[in-house]
């Protein structure tokens, strides 16, 4: 196996740094020296640490996507069944990890950058979108086979499950507890649940 080039190194680097310490406290220089290579070298890949940041947010979407693609979840026959045991990853995930392992870069980013970078925020949107989007397709089955009569959309709760994560992962860092995450992304489960349920009995 060949070793990452300079580029991606710096991306990884991206990764791991802004998720521990916010996107604005992060230096370049720093991104550097975590990434073994020069200023010279980052400013061939990137013109600024915006710059770089926006290509985070896609690699970051590339890199937890095949994570996301072949996660157990999908072994499931019945969608419904995929989608609880999608959450039940998603807490899963939390297992063994730090805050800053644990949580979302894009999250993390656009939370700093919403305002300052609208490159950063559409970056961080596509992505976080574009994951509702995968789910979405499983919670459109599962309401086709579980719930066809419902006024609710697959794209609405999609999003709203990640709007749940992300809320749970700045509730578990402003605890400075992951147990706070974890919880609330049971709650998550159970709502998903009870949704469904009431829905078969409208």
């Amino acid at each position: 196996m060949t070793a990452p080039n300079a580029k991606t190194r710096l991306l990884n680097a991206a990764l791991t740094q802004v998720r521990r310490a916010g996107y604005d406290a992060t230096t370049v220089d720093e991104l550097c020296q975590l990434a073994g290579v020069t200023k010279g070298a980052f400013f061939h890949h990137f013109r600024s640490k915006e710059d770089l940041a926006v290509a985070a947010a896609a690699y970051w979407s590339e890199v937890t996507g095949a994570l996301f693609a072949s996660a157990p979840y999908h072994d499931y026959e019945d969608p419904l069944d995929q989608f609880i045991a999608y959450i039940d990853f998603r807490a899963a995930l939390l297992d063994g990890r730090s805050l800053a392992e644990a949580t979302c870069l894009l999250g993390t980013m656009v939370q700093e950058t919403y305002e300052s970078s609208p490159d950063i925020r559409d970056a961080c949107f596509a992505g976080i979108a574009g994951h509702a989007g995968t789910i979405a397709t499983i919670i459109a089955a599962a309401k086709s086979r579980h719930a066809p009569q419902a006024s609710w959309t697959a794209d609405s709760l999609a999003l709203h499950t990640q709007a749940v994560i992300q809320g749970a992962f700045i509730l578990a860092k402003a605890g400075n507890d992951m147990e706070l995450a974890r919880s609330s992304i049971l709650h998550l489960r159970r709502y998903v649940e009870l949704l469904f349920h009431h829905a078969k009995e409208d």
